[in-house]
């Protein structure tokens, strides 16, 4: 893994966990030196990130990086179409969510940011194992999807418009 996809993927880490991270688990999952992560993490501070070394671990406060949430609809043969566009558009596919009639929101975090991690989730999903959370809800589903900026996420959400999968608002 290159430095600036460790680095994505360490953000995206410290956003989706509520609690500090110790540096040593990070290395760890990683599979990079304690010392490689602090020098990470002071790339990714002066690079605009709020991240605090506590006693704990680390922990983000804010990012400079742009959110929207997607309301999609399509096939689960779409799927691997669908996220490609995300990634390839330069997003992050932080989570998956649906609204269930009777459970409420029931929602799975992804942090699917490269193409690589496409193809690893398509063959967990094709592996019969499972099934996307969307079959659940007739194919209506959320993605939260971040990006470095308002710009991204607007081309994001127009090349998912040329597809179709933006679901109608009702």
């Amino acid at each position: 893994m290159k430095a600036n996809e460790r680095r994505k993927a360490i953000v995206n880490l410290l956003l989706t966990e509520k609690k500090p991270i110790p540096g040593g688990v990070i290395s760890e999952k990683f599979s990079v030196s304690r010392q490689i992560i602090v020098q990470d993490i002071s790339v990714l501070k002066a690079s605009g990130y709020d991240i605090l070394s506590t006693h704990l671990g680390y922990v983000i406060q804010t990012t400079p990086l742009s959110e929207r949430v997607f309301k999609l609809h399509h096939t689960t043969e779409q799927t691997e179409d669908e996220l490609s566009l995300i990634v390839e558009n330069g997003g992050t596919v932080v989570d998956v969510f649906v609204w269930h009639k009777a459970y409420g929101k029931i929602e799975a975090p992804l942090n699917i940011f490269s193409p690589l991690h496409v193809k690893q989730f398509i063959e967990a999903v094709r592996s019969g194992k499972s099934t996307e959370l969307m079959n659940i809800t007739g194919g209506y589903h959320y993605h939260t999807v971040r990006a470095d900026s308002e710009e991204i996420l607007d081309k994001i959400e127009n090349a998912l418009n040329e597809r179709g999968y933006i679901a109608p608002r009702i």
